[in-house]
């Protein structure tokens, strides 16, 4: 009996299996060896699954079991086809429209709480008075302590126009406080700032390619030239992670003469292949034009940068973009669920995918390498200049991007710095306007004590770093224990000195310590504002841009760009 109800389950598992491949579309003429492999896989998974929720000692989730199992394979793919349950379709949805109903706030883990790290000007949780650093002790009644991230955000969110009870721990107020917060329909802009950074010149900051973002650069272009004299345009798209390819299109034809190529996509469904040109009249196809991007630039900030160079429109200013160079396409599945599926490559108007890791040729240990020199080709932009594939965008003017320092680095992981700017707000009600304020010799003093009296502040510097791989090294060769008592006092000398590297790496520190403080009181505006001042990147692209002969020398060929140039890979 049991036999006969074995062959009837695999019978059965079997016939589920190939309607699911019929289903989705994988039976075609001449492929019976792949879709007899992909029935026989999907029934040994549905027969283990089974037999391991029978048989297992302890009691299993399958819904997380499968969850695990689904994440596991897509991540032998690439990062970006990914599996989104119905549970994290919000968050999804956010990601790709900017929109989502609740209080408006960045929020952050720290030790056993959730913070608020920085409520939206103008939103429901500013209005209500929360503030950042504001430690969340429960919402609606409900403990918070021990509490994820996830698990928090969700309980702020709901349908737009309900309220929601939110008990805060402020710095520097004994009792806790509670704030009743109406939801709302949140639409974060996706510019954060635009603005003149000189009597010419104008810069628009996109910081995502969500919906209609596109529609807020026309606004905030068109702004600039007519009310604010803006004569040439600096876009930043520096650490903008990229989103919509429909939006890079529309962006880039703000700057693109209708009919001209952005972008196209090349997969494995041929009717998917598609050219996008731009298809609107544009605004401005003259006015000097620079694009600044770094390695966090990338996808859609990719797809206008490089349609920009490719077409000699403008100049791109700053460090070798990230090199994403793929396209995904979401696809529905039961239970509200969905798949993020990559499905092609994209191709810039030279013609050349900028694809920088190679998710086919994996190493030995899975590890993914970079496209090898040896596959990397030359391209012509419209005037003739060349350009390389496989690494990115490299910028036609590179500004080397300094790295930051071991202290900074534990500064910001460790939250010092957040919790720093908790304790000098609750004691400084005002600072001067972000165009006049500085972290001065007397604030840093403070802050350079604060962080001294942290007995858990913990680091390494880099000295230690490579001392470490000297002593492996001398061990495996034999030089260190015949030089024992040198090594020894090597390792005192290079002992970490919080209050030394304070002093030395002071300029980075200040950037960063200047920017928790601006926020807590002139919101992202105010710290964006700040930071233009001191900008290297912007710098040199003024500096360029206000010299004409140079900036059509660089979009002419005559004067050297740093895109034909195979080492800024």
């Amino acid at each position: 009996m049991k036999k006969f109800r074995g062959k009837k389950w695999i019978g059965w598992t079997g016939a589920v299996a190939i309607g699911l491949i019929i289903s989705l579309g994988f039976v075609t003429a001449g492929n019976e060896e792949k879709n007899f492999s992909i029935v026989k896989n999907l029934d040994i998974f549905y027969s283990l699954f089974r037999e391991l929720n029978t048989y297992y000692v302890e009691e299993t989730k399958p819904d997380e079991l499968v969850e695990e199992g689904i994440n596991a394979m897509l991540e032998s793919l690439d990062p970006y086809t990914t599996y989104i349950p119905e549970s994290e379709m919000d968050d999804f949805n956010f990601m790709t429209t900017g929109e989502y109903a609740g209080i408006g706030a960045l929020i952050t883990r720290r030790d056993d709480f959730v913070y608020v790290s920085q409520p939206y000007e103008g939103f429901p949780a500013d209005k209500a008075g929360l503030k950042a650093g504001d430690k969340i002790l429960a919402i609606d009644g409900e403990d918070m302590e021990g509490k994820k991230t996830e698990d928090v955000s969700n309980k702020l969110k709901g349908p737009a126009n309900t309220d929601v009870k939110v008990t805060v721990k402020r710095y520097g107020v004994e009792d806790p406080l509670e704030v009743t917060i109406t939801r709302k329909n949140i639409q974060i802009n996706p510019v954060p700032y635009y603005g003149m950074v000189d009597n010419e010149t104008g810069v628009i900051i996109l910081n995502n390619f969500t919906r209609n973002c596109a529609r807020e650069v026309e606004k905030a272009l068109v702004d600039l030239k007519k009310n604010q004299g803006a004569e040439k345009i600096i876009l930043d798209l520096r650490g903008n992670p990229g989103g919509l390819m429909d939006e890079a299109v529309k962006l880039a034809n703000l700057f693109l003469p209708r009919g001209s190529e952005v972008v196209s996509t090349k997969g494995k469904i041929e009717q998917w292949d598609k050219v996008y040109r731009a298809s609107k009249a544009p605004v401005d196809t003259v006015i000097p034009l620079a694009v600044l991007i770094n390695r966090g630039s990338a996808s859609a900030s990719e797809i206008v940068a490089g349609a920009i160079q490719d077409h000699d429109r403008g100049v791109v200013v700053g460090n070798r973009s990230f090199g994403k160079g793929l396209v995904q396409t979401t696809r529905n599945l039961p239970y509200n669920a969905k798949l993020k599926v990559t499905t092609a490559k994209y191709y810039i108007p030279s013609g050349r995918c900028i694809q920088a890791l190679d998710y086919s040729h994996r190493n030995e240990d899975g590890s993914v390498g970079y496209v090898p020199d040896s596959l990397i080709s030359e391209f012509q932009t419209a005037n003739g200049r060349t350009v390389y594939d496989g690494g990115g965008i490299s910028p036609d003017i590179l500004v080397e991007h300094d790295k930051m320092s071991n202290i900074t680095y534990a500064l910001v992981a460790q939250q010092a710095i957040f919790d720093y700017a908790n304790i000098f707000s609750a004691e400084h009600e005002t600072i001067p306007a972000p165009s006049e304020f500085e972290i001065s010799d007397a604030i840093y003093s403070d802050f350079s004590e604060y962080v001294t009296s942290l007995e858990d502040f913990k680091y390494t510097s880099e000295s230690r770093e490579r001392f470490k791989k000297l002593v492996e090294a001398a061990k495996e060769e034999g030089y260190y224990e015949i030089n024992n008592e040198t090594f020894e006092q090597l390792k005192e000398k290079l002992d970490v000195s919080v209050s030394y590297d304070l002093k030395t790496f002071r300029d980075e520190v200040d950037d960063i310590l200047a920017n928790e403080l601006l926020t807590r009181y002139y919101y992202q505006k105010g710290a964006v504002k700040y930071a233009l001042q001191d900008d290297e990147v912007l710098d040199k692209t003024l500096e360029i841009m206000n010299d004409p002969g140079e900036y059509e020398g660089i979009l002419n060929g005559t004067v050297l760009s740093h895109a034909g140039d195979r080492r800024n890979r």
